[in-house]
């Protein structure tokens, strides 16, 4: 078990350096120089030029790969071109949006989807079955954005129960916070509780088909008893893969439903920032969560031992 979680702490350290080579590569080649774009395009040559040297954008590509890595390392992301302030401060601004809503839409797709996929799974070829998979085929093709539309106006607009828009921080308490959340998570969560009652139903049909599973039942098991207490546990595997890509995505991936519903989130920085060509808040974020990302995977890979001791004896 040591070799095995060794491994796959080495296999995550190299992963995170060539994603850090990439990151900073590409950021490199967008066209457009933030000097320029800082100083407006009526400054003078001189004047960009001494600017550049001042953010040290003139400095040797590897020198200020290998300082951005070391501040990386040390927590000091550097300091924003747009806002003059440190990103680290901008990440803990952001973060506390960002979060709790991947965390909520990912409470809710599990809760959503485990439910659905049971039920589909117990009642493969029936009617039951052909139309939870038929509403889950129907919520992986609409984008999540036209999701979050319609909940806006159905929601906010119409029913007027919660804001269309905009965080009104913590401060402002609990409950109000949870409030401007609820329909960007719901809007997050649908497309994703879709896939994961298809995986599960699958990774069920392929559990309640082994010979284990026919034994319990011959022993006079009820079949409830069978398909949530052996058949769900045994089929966990597929679903714990899924959980952490779905996480790692919605962590990652709000950018489009933080800028419908105007939430400060990380998502809406990193657009922002692009726009503004601030590369030092794009890469130190991205490579914040390609780190968390990462670490979510080993999570996943460690559960796995937890869920099917069989993987503990192999390794």
């Amino acid at each position: 078990m040591t070799a095995y979680l060794l491994k796959r702490l080495i296999i995550a350290a190299l992963t995170l350096v060539l994603a850090s080579m990439v990151v900073f590569a590409v950021m490199e080649i967008l066209p457009g120089d933030p000097a320029r774009l800082m100083l407006g395009f009526n400054a003078s040559a001189d004047q960009v030029e001494l600017l550049r040297d001042q953010m040290g954008l003139n400095a040797p590509l590897v020198l200020r790969y290998l300082h951005w890595v070391g501040g990386m390392l040390s927590l000091d992301l550097g300091r924003s071109y747009t806002y003059s302030v440190p990103v680290i401060d901008l990440v803990r601004e952001r973060v506390v949006v960002s979060l709790p809503l991947a965390l909520i839409a990912l409470a809710l797709s599990t809760v959503i989807a485990i439910p659905v996929g049971v039920f589909s799974a117990s009642r493969q070829g029936r009617a039951g079955d052909t139309l939870a998979m038929g509403a889950a085929q129907l919520g992986v093709a609409v984008p999540n954005f036209w999701f979050a539309l319609m909940l806006i106006y159905l929601f906010a607009v119409w029913l007027r129960l919660v804001p269309a828009g905009g965080f009104p921080g913590w401060n402002a308490g609990i409950w109000t916070a949870l409030k401007s959340l609820i329909l960007p998570a719901i809007a997050l969560a649908l497309p994703q509780a879709a896939i994961l009652a298809r995986v599960a139903r699958s990774a069920l049909i392929e559990v309640l088909n082994e010979d284990y599973i026919r034994t319990a039942r011959a022993k006079g098991l009820p079949y409830r008893a069978v398909l949530w207490r052996h058949a769900l546990r045994n089929a966990m595997i597929p679903l714990l893969t899924i959980l952490g890509l779905q996480f790692a995505f919605l962590l990652a991936g709000t950018i489009i439903i933080e800028n419908v519903f105007y939430l400060p989130g990380l998502g809406r920085l990193i657009f922002q920032a692009i726009t503004q060509r601030d590369l030092i808040v794009v890469e130190s974020i991205v490579m914040l969560l390609v780190a968390a990302v990462i670490v979510i995977n080993l999570i996943v890979d460690f559960s796995y031992a937890i869920v099917d001791p069989r993987l503990r004896g192999r390794q």
